[in-house]
This record gives structure tokens, C-alpha cells and sequence, in this order.
């Protein structure tokens, strides 16, 4: 749960602003999306998978053009 002070010089602009940014930083609006949907173990294994198979492919990428 998040806290925002309103105090008499902060705009509800402002304030709305703040709670924006601190549901962004911890993460938990990309928790509420990913929960929308099952998905399977195999998926998400495979996925992690292409993902590392791409940082790997930019990483070595990297090292040849040094």
C-alpha cells in the first residue's frame, strides 16, 4: 500500500505524479499484468531461454567490435 502526503502546497497533480512514480519502482503494475494471464512453465522457460540467447548474442557482439 502506498502512502502519498498531501500537504496545502502540493498540487493533486503532483501528488498523483508521486504515486505514479513509486508504483513504477517497485515493480508491482508489470506484477498485476503478468498475473492477468496463465502461463505455462514450459513458456516461461522457453522464453527466459530466447532472452538469454539474445543477451548473449549483444554481449559477444559487443566484445568483437572492441
Amino acid at each position: 500500500m502506498f502512502i502519498v502526503d498531501v500537504k496545502g502546497e502540493i498540487s493533486i497533480d503532483r501528488a498523483l505524479k508521486i504515486l505514479k512514480n513509486k508504483v513504477v519502482k517497485t515493480g508491482m503494475l508489470k506484477e498485476l499484468r503478468r498475473r492477468q494471464e496463465f502461463v505455462k512453465k514450459s513458456i516461461k522457460h522457453r522464453e527466459q531461454i530466447k532472452k538469454a540467447i539474445y543477451i548473449q548474442k549483444i554481449r559477444t557482439e559487443e566484445l568483437k567490435n572492441e
